[in-house]
């Protein structure tokens, strides 16, 4: 079926269920930014494939609304579906709500997945339906029209041990329940993967490239229950389990047991799935609160930290023998976008501990390297030569820890704007770098030091300039962020962030660095605590697309003393030809 079938065949179920407006979430029951593949119903019925976006199908229009990452790839992809391109964010684009309040009639029913909704989103749907006199109902509608969806994995889930994740699953239990007890709350639910996998110390692959398993946790003052395939955990996982006084029951059990609650101050994150709320509502009090696990996450400890550390020499030495290969027979060998990230993953296979990729390598060759997030394709991606330039951004998982790098380069000779462009670019990935903030700073306040180098020309880029990292866990993590979005969240030692300015000419080319921080204290003086920047990354830029007259002394300073430390910790590891061109390519500027 096309996409404009699928959708055909969509508004067939909705006329049977008198139904005006139908959304479609990029969610699964978890709210999962990456799904699973029977959960990518978004994807499945509109044909993009970015990993952020909703689609809305009325009676006789559709819409797709997602952000500036996926401009340009979601106009490819939703052409001849019918479903129209909304650009969330920008200026005069409707708000999704609005926009289907004014499509439909007075009165008329919209509806949503509850289990594939956020409770969030569920609310201010109503909110803003009930003034209106519309309806909102929970109709499953995609069960009816995608009908061969696949079924979950039968993946095992496996033991993440205590040496690597640095505190125990009792520990971590402990510390949950008293910030249960100070938010008086009697049960609390855990619902995202990566928050269930963190807690318990497991992990899993249920979930293409996140080392995560289908499961939810419930936890009360005398008992924690893991729901999840029984059948997929190992015997080690099932042991950890009855160590750390986990009871575990099948994952289809999970809202039978939540019936059983009655009279009971729930603490569950709004962005749970509608579902769950319906289940409890009716002889319960919630807590609508963050998931307190979530931020213990993200502040890694030592024994998290030393574990990037010690990826990132191997994740460096694979992409350095990488970048070898591929300057040197770009123009020489046949090779395309999806051949080379194929490469890539076999360069990082070779390393020790080696699970997969964190996310599906970007490769962007000329002009597509302007695509965010792009796709190559296994049929029709781009040849690629010894011309022009091509963005890379690619990523591991390993047992110890995960990566995410961007390197932009040139094959050929790059143009004098190309490499003005990517030396501003830079100039803001360095000046985050090195920048010392006080206690109390948020992701918003640094944002503009990356973009300023950019601004000053009247130039910028449309995401963020920084995403939290798990470890062994999911490349994109919360709670904190860097970008323009005022997120309340604080940075704090230990949260693992993504540095990653960019430039984009739609048309002509794509630049992109990135390297991996980590929030560290720097110092304390009269004025309060100082926090900075680890650079976790070692991976060497290229000089010949940085104009060295456009950086500072101190921004030359770190560059030549970043290609130092590069140096340190890979030469070691490297040999012959590719040795000796990498201690050209870390020489100094």
């Amino acid at each position: 079926m096309t996409s404009k079938e699928k959708v055909a065949a969509l508004r067939e179920e909705m006329q049977k269920n008198n139904v005006d407006a139908f959304i479609v979430y990029s969610a699964d029951p978890h709210m999962s930014e990456y799904l699973p593949e029977e959960w990518q119903e978004r994807a499945w019925l509109s044909g993009f494939l970015g990993s952020a976006g909703f689609v809305v199908i009325t009676k006789e229009k559709g819409g797709l609304w997602t952000d500036g990452r996926y401009f340009t790839q979601a106009a490819i992809e939703l052409e001849g579906s019918g479903i129209d391109l909304f650009k969330d964010g920008m200026e005069g684009t409707p708000n999704y709500i609005d926009w289907i309040i004014s499509e439909i009639p007075a009165g008329g029913k919209v509806a949503v997945n509850a289990v594939a909704a956020s409770h969030a989103n569920w609310e201010l749907l109503s909110q803003k339906f009930n003034s209106k006199n519309i309806t909102l109902a929970d109709a499953p509608l995609l069960k009816e029209v995608w009908k061969d969806r696949g079924t979950p994995s039968a993946n095992p889930i496996f033991v993440h041990p205590v040496e690597r994740a640095g505190k125990s699953v009792s520990d971590k239990i402990a510390a949950i329940r008293q910030k249960m007890e100070e938010q008086e709350a009697t049960v609390h639910i855990i619902s995202s993967l990566d928050d269930v996998a963190w807690t318990l110390n497991l992990r899993g692959s249920d979930v293409e490239s996140n080392p995560v398993f289908l499961g939810y946790i419930v936890i009360t003052k005398n008992d924690a229950v893991l729901f999840t395939g029984l059948e997929k955990m190992e015997v080690a996982a099932r042991k950890q389990m009855d160590d750390s006084f986990v009871k575990m029951m099948p994952y289809e059990e999970f809202y039978n047991y939540l019936k059983t609650f009655k009279n009971e101050k729930v603490l569950v994150s709004p962005n749970s799935n509608q579902q769950i709320f319906e289940t409890l509502k009716s002889d319960n009090q919630f807590i609508k609160a963050p998931v307190p696990g979530n931020l213990m996450k993200a502040q890694k400890n030592e024994a998290e930290l030393n574990g990037f550390r010690t990826v990132m020499v191997r994740d460096g030495v694979a992409m350095v023998k990488f970048l070898y290969w591929l300057t040197h027979n770009a123009g020489k060998e046949a090779m395309n976008e999806y051949s080379i990230g194929q490469k890539l993953r076999g360069f990082r296979a070779e390393g020790e501990n080696f699970v997969g990729e964190s996310f599906g390598s970007i490769v962007g060759y000329k002009d597509n390297g302007a695509i965010m997030h792009y796709s190559a394709k296994k049929e029709g991606s781009k040849d690629v030569t010894n011309e022009e330039t091509i963005l890379v951004d690619s990523g591991g998982q390993y047992l110890e820890g995960t990566t995410d790098i961007t390197r932009t380069f040139a094959l050929g000779t790059p143009s004098e704007e190309f490499k003005r462009n990517s030396t501003l670019v830079l100039q803001g990935l360095i000046r985050l770098s090195m920048v010392k903030f006080p206690k109390g700073t948020k992701g918003v306040h640094l944002d503009a030091i990356a973009r300023l180098p950019l601004w000053m020309e009247g130039k910028d880029f449309n995401h963020g300039t920084g995403h939290g990292v798990g470890s062994f866990m999911n490349v994109h993590e919360g709670p904190q962020n860097i970008r323009k979005d005022l997120n309340p969240q604080e940075l704090l030692p230990g949260m693992v962030c993504s540095n990653e300015p960019g430039y984009y000419l739609e048309g002509h080319y794509g630049i992109r660095h990135e390297n991996l921080i980590a929030v560290k204290e720097a110092e304390k003086t009269i004025h309060g605590t100082f926090y900075e920047f680890e650079t976790l990354t070692f991976c060497p830029f290229f000089k010949d697309t940085v104009v060295k007259e456009m950086l500072s002394e101190s921004e030359i300073a770190w560059l030549n003393g970043y290609h130092k430390t590069c140096e340190e910790k890979l030469a070691p590891h490297l040999d012959g030809e590719v040795k000796e061109w990498f201690l050209q390519l870390v020489s100094p500027l």
